[in-house]
């Protein structure tokens, strides 16, 4: 009757718990954690239908026999759910093992904080485990993630743990929050509170480099395949001499296409010694073909040269003609501003017509100066050419550094040979010294050496000391050329600044006086320019004037007015006739 009447209790606690679904903490499609609730009530594990999920229940034990505890793993994922979305959250259900029973965290919960991932990282920090906890206990538990390589345990609650790979980490990361129960027993040294972080480790790191370098080598041996891929191919190799390739190499040094080639070929055969007795002249013909090769390249230079100044006269010639353009248009403006059209355009014609008359004068003025910049530089060209300086004395001044050198050279040799003469007699002395009791023949041949070497010492002497004095005079004469030289170059660069500057004034002076001309349009007289330039620069006479007019014919004109005795010399300004003309 009890069996009966807890039987019915049973069911309709199980009747109930299915009608009020919200308020289960575990799937009922796990039948192991249900099974242990019933188990340690007493009772019969039964279903939900009413039957017994394991015939073969015995009440006596703390455990059923026969069921080995449930793994909710995913095969392949180990303890990592997968889930089937991001927005599904993983439920995390209890555990079972043969020695402990792992619980899992308040769902409600935040996730346990862990550090930054170390590269390659394979070991894990585990805290929280029970002072009881053994090695075979954390293999049992996380064993079932991934195969261990190594256990490091501490008598403090933690161990490192380390895994073959990398991605079993990410699984045990899994399992921090549960709390851990050695069996079935409740004392404080046989439960606790997982916390797996990861560690930090040498092994793993060297392990990760390891892999870097040989990823990066294999990159590099990639690079290389694909640079020796895309290489260009190699110039054929030059051919050794013969008397064909010879004859064939002549043809082509004469050749304007093929020289640059030839020449390559010829060099490479002189740096190579392919030069004998025998084929000598075969060589000195075709080095006598390299240097008939000089006068094409010089009449070729010479002609890309008169090119290059056709091209300069055509861009001036074309730069003159947009110059006079440019002034037609300014003219057009400046007679456009005049009060008699200028009061019936509106506002805003004025305006814009303004504003197009500053545009044109300001590239007007650009291009002119362009202009100027041009002649102004032939001008420098030619008086650059008039004023070419012949004194040289680079070459007396090397020559006399090569002298002193040599002087050098040579005091140098002597001293070195007075030193021998000199170690030379002090032996003989002292040989001399040691064999005085004992004098013989060899004793008057020492000192006839000895003399012969004393007087061959004062020549030496002597010369060394005459050699000194040239020495002494050589430098001298070459301080004294050197001075030369100074004042020379600094009596020439007195000259260049002079005529830059005397060039400077006259092209100032030819700028006042086409400006002075310009706005008298009948010409004036040498003496009315003369007083005119006058009040700038006092110093200008008639004369210079004159000439330096007499200079220029492409930009003043001498014409006579007047008949008899009213005959006058009057200087007109031509520049732009010529520009207009052309």
């Amino acid at each position: 009757r009890l069996t009966l009447l807890l039987l019915c209790l049973s069911a309709e606690g199980i009747r109930n718990i299915a009608m009020d679904s919200n308020s289960m903490t575990m799937p009922m499609s796990d039948p192991n954690p249900w099974a242990t609730a019933m188990n340690n009530l007493g009772m019969p594990p039964m279903g939900m239908t009413g039957q017994p999920i394991m015939p073969d229940f015995d009440p006596n034990l703390g455990m059923i026999p026969g069921i080995t505890p449930m793994n909710p793993m995913i095969p392949g994922l180990g303890m990592v759910p997968a889930p089937l979305s991001q927005d599904i959250p993983v439920i995390k259900e209890i555990i079972h093992c043969k020695s402990c029973t792992l619980f899992p965290p308040n769902p409600n919960l935040p996730p346990p904080a862990t550090r930054d991932r170390p590269p390659g990282c394979k070991t894990v920090f585990v805290g929280g485990l029970p002072e009881n906890a053994t090695e075979q206990l954390i293999m049992e538990v996380f064993g079932q993630c991934g195969d261990i390589t190594a256990i490091r345990k501490s008598k403090k609650n933690f161990c490192h743990i380390r895994f073959a790979e990398e991605f079993t980490v990410d699984k045990a990361l899994f399992l921090s929050g549960y709390r851990i129960r050695l069996g079935s027993s409740t004392d404080k040294k046989d439960t606790g509170r997982l916390h797996v972080d990861f560690a930090q480790a040498r092994d793993d790191l060297y392990e990760w480099e390891c892999r870097q370098r040989m990823l990066a080598r294999e990159e590099r041996h990639r690079r290389k395949m694909e640079e020796d891929r895309l290489r260009p191919p190699s110039p054929p190799p030059i051919v050794h001499y013969s008397e064909h390739e010879c004859s064939q190499l002549g043809d082509k040094i004469k050749d304007d296409g093929k020289f640059a080639e030839a020449v390559r070929v010829l060099l490479t055969w002189l740096e190579r010694g392919e030069v004998n007795r025998r084929n000598a002249n075969n060589f000195y013909s075709m080095i006598q073909s390299s240097n008939s090769h000089i006068r094409r390249l010089m009449s070729e230079k010479s002609q890309h040269e008169k090119e290059m100044e056709e091209a300069k006269e055509k861009f001036k010639t074309a730069l003159a003609g947009i110059l006079a353009q440019f002034e037609q248009i300014v003219s057009v403006f400046q007679a456009a501003s005049k009060q008699k059209a200028w009061d019936h355009f509106s506002k805003a014609q004025r305006k814009n017509l303004d504003m197009w008359r500053k545009q044109a004068e300001e590239i007007r003025n650009m291009h002119n100066e362009q202009l100027m910049g041009i002649r102004r530089e032939e001008e420098m060209e030619m008086s650059d050419d008039d004023m070419e300086d012949t004194p040289d004395s680079k070459d007396s001044e090397d020559s006399g550094v090569s002298q002193a050198e040599a002087l050098k050279e040579e005091n140098d040799s002597l001293r070195c040979q007075l030193d021998a003469y000199r170690n030379e007699v002090e032996l003989l002395k002292q040989e001399q010294g040691k064999n005085q009791p004992m004098r013989s023949e060899e004793d008057n041949t020492h000192s006839q050496q000895l003399s012969f070497l004393q007087q061959a010492l004062q020549g030496m002497q002597k010369q060394l000391l005459k050699m000194r004095e040239e020495l002494k005079q050589r430098e001298t004469d070459l301080e004294k050329s050197l001075e030369d030289k100074q004042q020379l170059t600094n009596q020439v660069q007195t000259l260049k600044e002079g005529l830059q500057n005397l060039q400077n004034t006259q092209i100032i002076q030819v700028g006042i006086i086409s400006t002075f001309l310009h706005v008298h349009p009948f010409g004036a007289s040498i003496e009315y320019i003369c007083s005119y330039l006058q009040r700038l620069d006092t110093k200008i006479n008639p004369g210079e004037v004159e000439a330096l007019l007499s200079r220029l014919p492409c930009t003043f004109r001498q014409e006579l007015t007047g008949v008899g005795a009213s005959l006058e010399k009057r200087w007109n300004f031509c520049g732009f006739q010529g520009i207009k003309s052309t």
